[in-house]
């Protein structure tokens, strides 16, 4: 089962928010793929890389245009942690 996070949600929307301004077409088209792409997380949750920053197995991620999908393999689940800019510092911006 896939879960997504609140930051990850907030994240999806600031995507959307942020291509709505040029295109509000092509803003749901790239959500729509992103949710898309995450429904494979549900048969093969341990597609992802490790996120080379972190190191730990269980956190992973998949790149879907130019972001990157953080998530975390919790038993047979993936949790959706962020979805960030491929050029954004993902420890730096989330803490980590």
């Amino acid at each position: 089962m896939v879960r997504w996070t609140s930051p990850a949600t907030a994240d999806l929307k600031k995507i959307f928010a942020y291509i709505a301004e040029d295109s509000k077409y092509y803003a749901r088209q790239v959500v729509k793929n992103i949710v898309e792409k995450t429904e494979t997380l549900n048969d093969f949750p341990e597609i992802g890389r490790t996120v080379p920053e972190l190191n730990e197995k269980n956190i992973r991620e998949l790149m879907i245009y130019s972001y990157r999908l953080v998530y975390e393999v919790k038993g047979g689940d993936a949790e959706i942690i962020a979805i960030i800019h491929g050029k954004r510092d993902f420890p730096k911006a989330y803490g980590q």
